[in-house]
């Protein structure tokens, strides 16, 4: 880890490059992302704290050159300059989630969400993972799209020519992340909606590296065999394996650890006679995965992956191999909650798209911070190096204080992570798992309001 503010260098990692037409805006946006980052939870008054710094960022999002691209591109940058850095395999994760601006009734344009009873944008994300490390680089693409709404029936050609047809948003997320240099391994993942034949088409015709959950029974067919459905073969292979994998908490259900079986089969996937999308018509070589629970505990419900993947799959360890892919694909699902919960992005109150937008890339930057403080508290050197090398100085003496009742600036890393975790709930127990991202912000959002408290007496001392 560098020896600077974990926030300030990420601030000016993330900011410091942005264009906006004029040096003055370019400097503001720094300022104000830093106050962003440092209060991350809340309304756009919470964040801030005080009304000169509110009614500046509503004038920054409100200049014309101030746009969603602009202030996504400094940061977007970074993260494919990092993704070419990385030697090993680097995960680009792809998923869609909703934004709901429903109250913002003075925007008129926005799409409809779920049944149509709400209105906002689809978010279009993709993050970019180190795949052994689970290390989360960044932001590399992101798309802000709105749901038509058809007035009247569409024939199947219509459909597909449709330019905002949402099924597009795959493609043009892969289309927009450069392939790999010869010898690194890129590889895309998705759950269930990625599932799309135009974007798998697509990662095979540019020799992209997949691995993505099936969600349609499609049509395959095998070596001399006639062709059948792959969700039929998928479950009637044999085990050749078993694999230990994290299922995440979800639908009431507490985190677990589930044994599964593994078997796996190279097949083609055939062209529907009327394909949904744009392809070329030509069938995919590719494996099938599947992935079955082997003993789940009463009253829930089995994990079942059926994974398809253009990596070869020739022995059981390259099979687990796959799995542990995409086991990382929840990492995106953290990244949604930081974005909603940890970062309030559907509290945002614009009265047009214009100032709406810019807004949203901001704190879609900020909710990556969040997920770096789980990075650092996990570094290789996190236990030997000194707090007050990646964290400002006060930040520790504050914490240290809360937590020791004594100023200690012999903190390591690891011990002022644990320290914010406990003052975010965390109970540091040596059976407890190690703390994530909400635990974390929980701590840091807690700590930052302890600093203004702090910084507020030392400058009444002062004066």
């Amino acid at each position: 880890m560098e020896g600077t503010s974990l926030l300030r260098s990420f601030v000016d990692d993330h900011f410091g490059g942005c264009k906006l037409g004029d040096r003055r805006r370019e400097k503001r946006l720094v300022r104000l992302a830093e106050r962003i980052v440092r209060h991350p939870g809340g309304t756009l008054p919470d964040k801030m704290n005080d009304p000169a710094s509110l009614k500046a960022l509503y004038r920054l999002m409100n200049q014309r050159s101030v746009t969603h691209e602009a202030v996504l591109a400094s940061s977007r940058e970074l993260t494919l300059a990092r993704m070419s850095q990385v030697e090993g395999t680097v995960l680009v994760i792809h998923d869609t989630t909703e934004l709901d601006y429903t109250g913002l009734k003075s925007i008129p344009g926005l799409g409809q969400l779920g049944t149509g009873t709400t209105r906002g944008y689809l978010a279009h994300n993709s993050l970019a993972v180190v795949a052994q490390t689970r290390e989360v680089l960044g932001l590399a693409y992101q798309k802000l799209a709105k749901r038509p709404t058809v007035t009247k029936p569409e024939t199947r050609a219509q459909r597909r020519a449709r330019p905002d047809r949402e099924t597009r948003l795959w493609k043009a997320a892969s289309q927009a992340i450069p392939a790999a240099a010869a010898g690194r391994l890129r590889v895309e993942l998705a759950d269930r909606g990625g599932d799309v034949l135009e974007f798998l088409d697509y990662l095979h015709s540019q020799g992209k590296s997949y691995v993505v959950r099936s969600k349609h029974d499609r049509r395959i067919a095998l070596e001399n065999s006639v062709p059948t459905r792959l969700h039929a073969l998928a479950r009637q292979l044999a085990s050749c394996g078993f694999k230990t994998i994290d299922v995440p908490a979800h639908a009431g259900h507490a985190a677990r650890e589930a044994q599964v079986s593994i078997a796996w089969a190279g097949v083609q996937l055939l062209v529907p006679v009327q394909p949904r999308g744009e392809v070329r018509g030509l069938p995919l070589s590719t494996w099938v995965l599947c992935v079955r629970e082997i003993d789940p505990p009463a009253g829930v419900p089995g994990v079942e992956w059926i994974l398809l993947t253009n990596v070869p799959i020739a022995t059981v360890e390259d099979a687990q191999e796959r799995i542990g892919w995409y086991e990382c694909r929840w990492i995106i699902e953290e990244y949604h909650k930081a974005l909603k919960t940890g970062c309030g992005i559907e509290t945002l109150q614009f009265t047009t798209e214009a100032a709406l937008k810019p807004a949203i890339a901001l704190l879609s930057i900020t909710a990556l911070f969040l997920l770096s403080l789980r990075n650092a508290s996990r570094h290789a050197d996190a236990q030997e190096q000194a707090a007050t090398q990646v964290l400002p100085d006060a930040c520790v003496e504050v914490l240290s204080l809360w937590r020791y009742q004594q100023r200690r600036q012999d903190l390591t890393v690891s011990e002022f992570f644990y320290a914010l975790a406990r003052l975010g709930g965390h109970q540091n127990r040596k059976s407890d798992h190690p703390p994530g991202w909400l635990v974390l912000w929980r701590g840091w959002t807690k700590l930052q309001s302890m600093m203004d408290v702090a910084e507020a007496i030392a400058h009444e001392k002062s004066g």
